[in-house]
């Protein structure tokens, strides 16, 4: 009978063991490295800026706005907690009685204050008026009469101020701020010109058009930004009485000019037939003055929607006789050929919005839409428009014909082109010019000492939640792995040597 032999021992699973060993070194590695640049970075000789706050109050036509705007600790603008409150009426309102312009900024302040941290805060805090349309419309004294009442406010605020920062800006200025606010929302601010997105806004007494141009510009038409490392070359304008209020104040004019007037009424194509509303009629007697038309009102619109489009783009074509350009489109004023893609905003946005449109809508669509409510009765739009006024229905009726007039007719933009966006926000950022005022005035932040954007703060606690799970699975497979301990015996009643585990 021949012996038995002894089984061979198991084998050690070398090739995983040492694997596990080197993954485990690895991770202890990288976990003591981690741990050091984040102990480094988090040094109390280098802390993170605190927050700080900025505002800005936007004196705009119809009321007045107080941006409160945050840094975060990266340099960047914080905007989820920028926050806005808006009274009415407008700077403007006060022509008349200028003393009392600057307290309609007290509610603004206080809600400021509050936001900022109280007294405190605001001392630490730089408080601007930036004053747009609405005064610009104004003679210089009462200009300057309404902004003298409202620094008398601010320097008794609290906050920090000069009284250069309270001010009318050009129209030119508050385009680019838009058009800044617009490409910094999208991520496109400091890079590639031609990958910028250009912006129409449509106010109420004004409308602002600024986009990257590669063509030859007038230089009061031309404005050079830098972000970083890239310069833009910009056409920015501001047309003054092409905002909505303000263009349907003209329009009115028009038809009374035109003899549609009958019995002390005015026929109004851009209303709906059986609409009837008194107003006062605004009518420019000069250059600079004005006078009211009381007691005329609109009654028995005829809800023409291609009559209010032709009357529209008559407004457009006041003062072409004193184009001292190769050509005009609105007035007396050059616009190069629009390129690229726009997003309109304000008035564009907000008509798009009453008659249901997508963002990227076309002019065809505008046209139909502004048809549909135009040439229907006041009764009928009461039954399909359950939470409209009447006023609603003439506002969009003219507005709907007005941006096809403005955008086809005067710039020419084609009826089926869907490179325009009408929409206020990028994403969950409100594009408004108050913002891009801002970043403007806190480039050097954002940017940082190299003149590149600031990087962002980064926190190294994920790295070492991962880095330490693989430690962990690393010592699970070797307690799994690891050589078991056995013993050899020999069965007496199977005649052969057997292995067994010692636990």
């Amino acid at each position: 009978m021949p012996e038995p032999t002894k089984p061979a021992s198991p084998r050690p699973r070398r090739g995983r063991c040492r694997l596990c060993a080197l993954c485990l070194g690895s991770a202890l590695l990288a976990i003591v490295v981690s741990a050091l640049v984040h102990l480094l970075s988090s040094s109390p000789t280098h802390p993170a800026p605190s927050p700080r706050f900025s505002v800005i109050i936007d004196g705009g036509s119809t009321g007045s706005r107080a941006h409160v705007f945050a840094t975060g600790p990266d340099g960047r603008p914080d905007l989820a907690r920028s926050v806005v409150m808006r009274v009415s009426p407008g700077l403007s309102s006060f022509a008349a009685d200028t003393a009392r312009a600057g307290e309609s900024l007290r509610p603004l302040l206080e809600f400021a204050r509050e936001k900022v941290g109280g007294e405190g805060g605001a001392a630490a805090t730089e408080v601007r008026l930036m004053a747009t349309a609405g005064l610009r419309l104004l003679e210089e004294s009462v200009q300057g009469a309404i902004l003298a009442s409202c620094r008398d406010v601010l320097r008794a605020s609290g906050f920090r101020f000069e009284d250069s920062w309270a001010k009318v800006i050009p129209g030119s200025d508050e385009g680019v701020y838009a058009w800044v606010a617009a490409n910094y929302a999208l991520g496109t601010l400091g890079g590639d010109p031609h990958k910028t997105i250009g912006i129409i806004e449509l106010g109420g007494a004004s409308a602002q058009l600024t986009f990257v141009s590669d063509e030859v510009l007038p230089p009061e038409l031309s404005t050079n930004f830098t972000f970083g490392e890239t310069a833009y070359t910009l056409y920015t304008n501001s047309f003054l009485n092409f905002g909505q209020n303000a263009a349907q104040d003209s329009f009115l004019e028009i038809v009374r000019s035109r003899g549609s007037s009958k019995n002390g009424t005015l026929v109004d194509p851009c209303a709906p037939k059986g609409y009837s509303h008194k107003r006062r009629v605004t009518v420019k007697t000069s250059g600079a003055s004005r006078s009211n038309l009381e007691n005329q009102y609109i009654d028995n619109g005829s809800g023409n929607f291609k009559e209010c489009r032709s009357s529209s783009l008559m407004i457009m074509q006041e003062g072409k006789e004193n184009c001292q350009y190769q050509q005009c489109h609105l007035g007396s004023t050059f616009v190069p050929e629009l390129r690229g893609h726009f997003l309109a905003t304000e008035n564009f946005y907000f008509t798009s919005k009453f008659f249901g449109l997508e963002q990227s809508s076309s002019l065809s669509d505008f046209t139909l839409a502004g048809e549909q409510v135009c040439n229907k009765d006041l009764s009928t739009l009461r039954q399909e428009y359950l939470n409209h006024s009447d006023e609603d229905f003439s506002r969009y009726c003219f507005s709907s014909a007005y941006i096809v007039a403005l955008l086809h007719d005067g710039l020419g933009v084609p009826l089926d082109d869907k490179r325009i966006e009408y929409s206020n926000q990028v994403g969950d950022t409100q594009v408004e010019w108050a913002l891009g005022a801002f970043i403007t005035n806190t480039r050097s932040t954002i940017l940082g000492p190299s003149g590149a954007p600031a990087r962002r703060v980064h926190s190294h606690i994920p790295l070492l939640v991962v880095l330490g799970g693989l430690f962990a699975c690393g010592v699970f497979l070797v307690l799994r792995w690891k050589k078991p301990k056995t013993k050899i015996i020999y069965d007496l009643e199977k005649g052969r040597y057997i292995i067994t585990r010692i636990s």
